[in-house]
């Protein structure tokens, strides 16, 4: 069949994964420094000054986000599938290490509280995430080693973070300028790194970065027994048997489905109140504007941001059990991943639920028949690229039936705003190198009216990459020319899947293909909402964070998809 798009010409990105891949292959460790200058001459969107000597703030803070701290101190990576994998390999009780995680990036990870760092991948995906995350880390230390290791304010950065002495306003006062930083980026880095910003420059002035990474297991056959023990964690822990319940898949977060179903934000609104007056002033303020009627958000939207705030300022406090014992009312189970990758389920019984409990966007006619129904809700935090294809997969081949499969998540625009959603109705994937055409079960009437601040484009077409530092200028503008504005991670690798799903042999290759209704018995939804400006220089989420405006486009596009479902479920039984 003839092609309708083209190659991205991108010679530079694909010798580059060439490179790290036939690296990985050994048994041994594998330095950082053979793939800087493959790295550098990939001219990456995400290090558009990886070449310069003046260090690229965007690229740092990026990585800053989505590294564990330990990153300063570490200078072995191992990665595998899971502890017997690490255990196997010479790695063990990896998981009695200390427990490391990133402010950005979900990712199980342990650190030996010396130099050596491990990190349970699910699909290759991760490793297209982490070894240029690496990479690009390890050249911005070095730009600011070169900086700094011959400064005379080291003795005094050095006094401080042994003794507390001189105070750390005198020496920050100097260091911009060290360190070639403009004083919004220093206080960009020293905010995304709290107190252990004068660690990490300490780190930074006594030795240049020489990672190293190893590979324990890398087949294909790996990734799925790594997702297969992952199911079985999910199903043991499942209140109920999933073998024989119809199914609709919900790929998310871990937050906003389950806000509007249980109620448990809304019938605390006066104590997360008290606790927003008492902690956040610029909120509290936006709270009354709304209420006042100044601006047109939802003070919902608003409370489930701050439940998640008192939530973990109360970690170890009875609220928890609460929040535990009054889900299960509502046939709501969390389930944590256990010994292999870090994707959190949530399974929610429909027959169980308390449409008197809901966000008032979800009331309809016709509620109270849920009662009779046997779906299952499966809600997952969603995977990274082809960690949805592993657990789709997985998913479709050991549940009753699939009813619906919907996908929530960030991507970048080419054509939009931060906080603008996205529904794409084609979507190329950049592993299978298909491209799908497919009915998407929402357009923008679904979702427009519950959004705010940004602008709903539907009818969109989506490219689903391999990681987020893997595309250039030149491939975003080859795809751009042919009208492909939304890049993601998740969708063609979950078209794949779903393709499996439908059809009696494996996803081709290379391919259109066409997933319409009459060829897929179960419904087919995806939104994305805007998180990064490529096109624009260094407007990524390592420069911006979506905070609290993020929680619009978010739960917007959660309305339109659990409205989606309570509609058919309703309708079925």
């Amino acid at each position: 069949m003839e092609r309708t798009v083209p190659t991205t010409g991108s010679e530079e990105i694909d010798l580059y994964m060439r490179t790290y891949y036939s690296l990985l292959r050994t048994t041994d460790e594998v330095q950082i420094r053979t793939l800087v200058e493959t790295h550098q001459g990939m001219n990456s969107s995400l290090h558009v000054h990886a070449r310069d000597d003046q260090p690229d703030v965007a690229a740092l803070t990026y990585c800053s986000l989505r590294l564990p701290r330990c990153i300063r101190q570490t200078r072995l990576v191992v990665m595998g599938q899971s502890e017997r994998v690490f255990g196997w390999r010479g790695y063990a009780n990896v998981e009695q290490w200390q427990t490391v995680t990133a402010p950005a990036r979900r990712r199980r990870s342990f650190f030996d509280g010396h130099e050596t760092m491990v990190t349970f991948i699910a699909s290759v995906s991760d490793i297209d995430d982490l070894i240029p995350m690496l990479t690009a880390f390890q050249i911005e230390w070095n730009k600011l080693h070169r900086r700094l290791h011959t400064s005379p304010l080291v003795k005094h950065l050095r006094s401080h973070v042994e003794s507390g002495k001189p105070d750390w306003e005198d020496v920050q006062v100097e260091l911009p300028a060290t360190l070639g930083l403009s004083d919004n980026a220093f206080e960009q880095m020293h905010g995304i790194w709290g107190d252990e910003f004068a660690p990490l420059l300490l780190n930074v002035s006594q030795a240049p970065k020489r990672f190293a990474v190893r590979l324990l297991a890398g087949s294909l056959v790996d990734y799925r027994k790594a997702t297969q023990r992952w199911w079985g964690f999910i199903t043991d822990a499942s209140p109920i048997d999933l073998s024989d319940r119809p199914i609709y898949f919900i790929s998310s977060n871990v937050h906003s489905v389950i806000n509007m179903l249980s109620g448990f934000a809304l019938r605390r609104e006066g104590v997360l109140l008290d606790f927003l007056k008492e902690t956040d002033t610029d909120l509290w303020n936006e709270y009354n504007r709304i209420r006042a009627g100044d601006v047109p958000s939802r003070h919902e939207n608003l409370l489930y941001y701050v439940l998640r705030e008192y939530m973990d300022e109360h970690r170890s406090q009875a609220i928890w059990d609460e929040r535990k014992s009054e889900e299960a009312l509502c046939g709501i189970k969390h389930i944590d991943s256990r010994h292999v990758f870090d994707v959190e389920a949530q399974v929610i019984e429909m027959s169980r639920l308390r449409p008197d409990y809901f966000d008032s966007r979800l009331h309809m006619p016709g509620l109270e028949h849920l009662s009779e129904s046997d779906a299952v809700i499966l809600n997952l935090d969603y995977p990274l690229g082809m960690g949805a294809y592993h657990v789709l997969s997985q998913v479709a081949n050991s549940v009753g039936s699939l009813r619906g499969v919907y996908s929530l998540g960030k991507a970048a625009t080419l054509n939009g705003r931060i906080g603008d959603v996205m529904i794409p109705y084609v979507v190329h994937d950049e592993h299978s190198r298909n491209t799908y055409l497919f009915n998407n079960a929402f357009d923008a009437s679904d979702v427009a009216p519950y959004l705010v601040y940004g602008t709903t484009l539907d009818n969109q077409k989506a490219i689903s990459v391999r990681g987020t530092f893997l595309q250039n200028e030149r491939y975003m503008d080859v795809f751009y020319r042919e009208g492909y504005t939304d890049i993601e991670m998740e969708a063609g690798p979950y078209l794949s899947a779903i393709y499996e799903a439908v059809r009696p042999h494996r996803h081709p290759s290379n391919e259109i293909v066409t997933l319409f209704a009459d060829r897929a018995p179960f419904d087919i939804g995806f939104i994305h909402y805007a998180s990064d400006t490529p096109l624009s220089k260094g407007q990524n989420l390592g420069a911006q964070n979506l905070s609290y405006y993020g929680m619009d486009p978010t739960y917007a596009a959660t309305v339109a998809i659990l409205q989606r479902i309570l509609r058919q479920e309703i309708e079925r039984v």
